[in-house]
């Protein structure tokens, strides 16, 4: 059985997506995970995608939330190796002590 998912489409590069947006499902699924948000929320943040739209990508996300979860879980790793080779930046230093010392 096939299913298809309403306003999602599936790029040349796999990735799933809101149709017609450079949106991807995983963006609003982390909005979920991350900030707990729910649609309506992520719908607000999101202003040029409709209530709809988010809907279908959730569900996209909780029928496909195994391979989605393994993909957000190498992209943090892809981030923590790009932070551990930049070590710590002289910016966000100075910034926490600015916010230390007010």
């Amino acid at each position: 059985m096939i299913v298809t998912y309403a306003h999602i489409a599936i790029g040349k590069d796999g990735v799933p997506r809101v149709e017609g947006t450079p949106t991807k499902v995983v963006e609003i699924a982390l909005d979920m995970l991350a900030h707990g948000w729910d649609a309506e929320m992520i719908q607000r943040e999101h202003p040029d995608l409709t209530l709809g739209q988010v809907h279908s990508a959730l569900a996209y996300y909780f029928d496909h939330q195994d391979v989605l979860d393994r993909d957000i879980a190498e992209r943090l790793a892809r981030a923590d190796g790009i932070a551990d080779r930049l070590g710590a930046s002289s910016v966000r230093a100075r910034l926490l002590a600015m916010r230390a010392a007010s």
